[in-house]
């Protein structure tokens, strides 16, 4: 992922949720909907969700340093990953608060009504239209990148955390945006603002599933990926193309960044080699996977001997175990 396609798409999103934040609040004091006050908080949690991206951003930049030999290149993970948590503490558990306590206050006073719901459609359909602007721009950034991959592919597969948290981010709050609408619809329309309650409660949920797939992701990128099991075929095929290359014993890959991929093996080499062409080789070997896979900026390869392993010893029958013991 270009780094310029994933801030293009974190500013838009965080310029399109500012503007959003401060008129849904305006919409809340005019009409006292808990859902358009369930949007307001959410769209500020995101605000500030973009910003965490944008500092785990400039912070991954830092050189490396004695303390960290590889670099700061994690750090976007794990910013990615706040941003999971903040979107659940702060939007789920408020919005299922706040609809919970607006569920229970109608129930208690029925006769009580939305005020100037004007105010609520006005803002949710200029949101709507603002959020789709922001969708729009992270779909075309990550159109960029993602080539063949079904979307569900991209986001679970992506080392770049960025463009896969502002997607779920914006179509969390276009559906969010919908079901507020529903909700403020429902209860002008019935004369009933415990549907102005679902409709925030049902915010919470839709928050909650979106910060649960994001904390997964972001996790498991977290902890540290490997670049694949296709990736990892074709270095090995690269590396035993190589002449001084009798053959890879093994590999192990790990992304220490997104841009950053991690990649050591140690191979076979035939010992009649000379210190000179071994050296050689691995080189050859280096070029080789770093013409393949530009990412993979830190190769370690340990040349060896390759030894055929031990035959595992055949386990006794049955038969012969218990004659062994009468024995």
């Amino acid at each position: 992922m270009s780094a310029d396609g994933g801030t293009k798409a974190i500013v838009a999103a965080l310029g399109a949720n500012l503007g959003i934040a401060v008129s849904k609040f305006v919409a809340f004091v005019f009409t006292g909907s808990s859902s358009m006050l369930a949007e307001s908080i959410h769209s500020i949690a995101d605000s500030g969700n973009q910003a965490l991206l944008l500092l785990g951003k400039k912070r991954s930049q830092r050189g490396r340093t004695a303390e960290h030999p590889f670099g700061f290149g994690r750090e976007r993970y794990f910013y990615a990953f706040i941003v999971a948590l903040v979107l659940f503490t702060v939007g789920a558990v408020f919005s299922l608060y706040e609809g919970i306590h607006k569920i229970q206050h109608a129930l208690a006073h029925p006769e009580e009504k939305l005020d100037s719901p004007a105010w609520a459609f006005g803002v949710l359909s200029m949101a709507i239209v603002l959020e789709c602007f922001s969708f729009r721009t992270a779909i075309v950034e990550s159109n960029r990148v993602r080539g063949e991959q079904t979307w569900t592919q991209f986001i679970r597969k992506s080392k770049s955390p960025e463009l896969p948290v502002v997607l779920l981010e914006d179509l969390g709050a276009l559906v969010g945006l919908i079901l507020a609408l529903a909700g403020v619809t429902l209860a002008v329309v019935t004369e009933d603002v415990v549907w102005d309650g679902i409709g925030t409660v049902c915010i919470g949920v839709l928050l909650a599933l979106i910060a649960v797939v994001l904390a997964f992701e972001t996790k498991s990128l977290l902890l540290g990926e490997g670049a694949g099991p296709e990736v990892e075929k074709g270095m090995i095929e690269a590396l035993e193309s190589v002449p001084e290359v009798d053959r890879v014993i093994h590999l192990r890959t790990q992304y220490i960044g997104p841009e950053e991929l991690l990649v050591a093996a140690k191979i076979a080499v035939d010992h009649d080699d000379t210190a000179a062409e071994i050296a050689k080789g691995i080189d050859a070997a280096e070029a080789k996977i770093r013409g393949m896979l530009p990412v993979a900026t830190l190769i370690y390869l340990e040349p060896d001997l390759y030894r055929e392993p031990a035959p595992v010893a055949e386990p006794a029958s049955a038969a012969a175990e218990d004659a062994a013991v009468k024995d």
